[in-house]
């Protein structure tokens, strides 16, 4: 009881003290800005709305611990302790903090796609009474509308083959997320198992003939920002290649250096581990002179060969902690049976590296994605550009910036990495700690 006197006190004490600092302040001359500036709204004592906001949050969260406290007691007779569930409330009220810090350039980057005047920010006054939303912390949705996703994908033609393969790809889709929802409430058998693999399958299968076949002669929009799921197809396509190219490498290589003791293993290592402590864009001038010399330049070959060359290092190190983490008494048996060590590595080793190869392939997927330095400097053209490079060319010209469009652009350029990552999120934390493991 004394402690809750002493914390209310103490509180009390606090708030007078910034009371009377604000009265200070305030009163000093020429301390205090006498215009307020231009798109800005000066309101009165408008810091006591965030702090008090914040400080009736935490009176809340102490009311409910010494409630959920007394009401635990007097229904099983079990003593909690109240400042530790305080304390709880407190770091979850600290996290739900940051994460709408983190999520706000979000909101505000959907708010610009959806705004048809093409800016990101005005100094025009919003006719509106709520405060946050006249201050523009909140975005105006008034003038809610589709013109700039519209123009990304005005001029597109899609054949009715390819109108097929998305509704299957679409079904497929729905199938999968329905099956997880069903095995998350508690269902699941073999057979579901089955029909989810299924599913997957036919979705990645009509997901890959969509991109392999898409012609750069159905985008007819004769705008830039009309090429723009061009651009999201070419992403795709360097990224999955260079993902499967990336698994491939590191898997022979990280084998070889866990399973086999050869001259200068050792020395390899270490110069992998030194290669890693450069940046990847120190080696611009030498790949763009090999991509030159070997006429590889604007072509999403030199890009997936100089993306792939730069996983094998990390990548074979993290493949080579997972091989140690599991035990060669699987590949020793397979031996006496009479397999080769190639068949030990391919019927054995490869089935139980399933996961940290999904882990390899995501990570290199997401880089190749998002990457934007190297394919700025060997994608010459608006039809070979990736997402990245796109985009940027929406924000160069001098004159007439797109806003609206890069928004938008963002906005979708970032759904099949964002798909991909929380599809496939149990696969970073296992890969990450698999990796880590050692015999």
């Amino acid at each position: 009881m004394m402690r809750t006197v002493r914390w209310v006190v103490g509180t009390l004490a606090g708030l007078a003290v910034l009371y009377f600092l604000s009265k200070f302040v305030s009163a000093l001359p020429g301390k205090i800005q006498p215009h307020v500036a231009f798109g800005s709204i000066l309101v009165p004592w408008g810091w006591l709305w965030p702090v008090g906001g914040v400080v009736s949050l935490i009176l809340l969260v102490l009311l409910y611990a010494f409630v959920y406290a007394a009401f635990s007691y007097r229904r099983s007779r079990r003593r909690l302790r109240p400042w530790a569930i305080f304390g709880q409330g407190l770091t979850h009220l600290l996290l739900w903090i940051f994460i709408l810090m983190v999520y706000y350039p979000i909101i505000q980057v959907l708010a610009a796609s959806f705004n048809p005047n093409n800016n990101l920010f005005s100094f025009k006054p919003v006719a509106s009474s709520f405060l946050l939303l006249k201050a523009k912390v909140l975005p105006d949705l008034t003038q809610f509308s589709w013109v700039n996703y519209v123009k990304l994908a005005h001029g597109v033609i899609i054949y009715p083959w390819q109108a097929l393969l998305m509704a299957l790809a679409g079904l497929s889709l729905v199938a999968i997320l329905s099956i997880a929802v069903y095995r998350r409430v508690g269902g699941g058998s073999q057979r579901l198992d089955l029909w989810q693999g299924r599913m997957l399958a036919a979705f990645l299968v009509s997901v890959a003939i969509l991109l392999v076949f898409l012609s750069p002669s159905q985008f007819t929009g004769g705008s830039t920002e009309s090429n723009f799921f061009l651009w999201v197809r070419n992403s795709l396509l360097i990224a999955t290649l260079t993902g499967l190219l990336s698994v491939v490498l590191t898997a022979t290589a990280g084998y070889a250096f866990a399973r086999f003791h050869f001259s200068g293993r050792y020395a390899m290592l270490l110069i992998f581990i030194f290669v890693q402590m450069f940046p990847g864009f120190l080696a611009l001038i030498a790949l763009y002179y090999l991509m030159n010399s070997l006429g590889l330049l604007n072509t999403f070959t030199g890009l997936v060969l100089a993306y792939s060359g730069g996983i094998i290092s990390f990548g074979s190190w993290v493949y080579k902690g997972y091989i140690e983490s599991l035990s060669p008494v699987l590949e020793e048996a397979a031996l006496i049976d009479g397999a080769t060590r190639w068949q030990a590595f391919v019927r054995i080793v490869l089935p139980l590296s399933t996961p940290i190869f999904v882990f390899i392939f995501l990570l290199q997927f997401l880089g190749a994605y998002s990457e934007f330095i190297l394919a700025s400097i060997v994608l010459t053209g608006a039809h070979s550009w990736n997402v990245g490079v796109g985009l940027y060319n929406f924000t160069t010209s001098a004159f007439n910036i797109r806003w609206g469009v890069f928004a938008a652009g963002a906005v979708l350029g970032s759904l099949p990495a964002v798909a991909i990552f929380y599809g496939f999120q149990q696969y970073f934390v296992s890969g990450y700690t698999a990796g880590a493991v050692k015999e």
